[in-house]
């Protein structure tokens, strides 16, 4: 993505609707991926706990988790060059992980992309979402908001998600009404 690209990029759609998931449709999804498959249980809550690209989970290797530490290391694969990242996953999502059978490869989810893809589609209209955050990228969003709604400082943020240092794709996740602006704004409504 160019520069003018990421700095055009917004986090609503061009008729107004948001392109993240909020937090009352993150816990309704987390409930259906409760129904699913332990395999597509797993890999939903991993796209949300770590705003991942699906591709990026499907590359996923069990030499990844670090059990000891509960992170898991992704490839970066928007990068030129090799790039390798650690984020923190709740205790909860390293034993899902270690509950799962291996493919050959040693990886943890040996599916095509589109069939992951179908899964997590299949998720999100059993929790009641629809539109443009009804995606994988819709919950890879919806961890940058709620990152920058709990005070995670930008470098981290931006480390985690996987974007170059300096990049202005980080700082779209700050241009949304969060819990100060809802709280400046409601002592105007007392």
């Amino acid at each position: 993505m160019s520069y003018k690209a990421q700095s055009d990029w917004q986090i609503y759609d061009q008729t107004g609707q948001r392109k993240y998931i909020n937090n009352a449709e993150r816990e309704r999804f987390l409930k259906a991926a409760d129904r699913e498959p332990v395999h597509v249980a797993a890999l939903c809550y991993l796209l949300c706990f770590t705003g991942c690209r699906i591709s990026e989970a499907l590359n996923l290797g069990r030499h990844q988790l670090d059990v000891d530490m509960h992170q898991i290391t992704f490839q970066t694969l928007k990068r030129r060059k090799l790039h390798f990242r650690a984020v923190p996953i709740p205790a909860n999502l390293t034993l899902m992980l270690l509950d799962l059978r291996f493919s050959d490869q040693d990886n943890f989810w040996s599916m095509h992309r589109t069939t992951a893809w179908r899964h997590i589609k299949r998720a999100m209209k059993d929790a009641g979402i629809v539109g443009p955050m009804a995606t994988c990228k819709g919950m890879r969003h919806g961890f940058g908001v709620r990152c920058a709604e709990n005070s995670i400082p930008l470098s981290i943020l931006q480390r985690w998600l996987g974007h170059a240092p300096g990049s202005s794709a980080t700082a779209i996740y700050l241009n949304m009404i969060g819990k100060e602006e809802r709280e400046l704004a409601e002592r105007l409504w007392t």
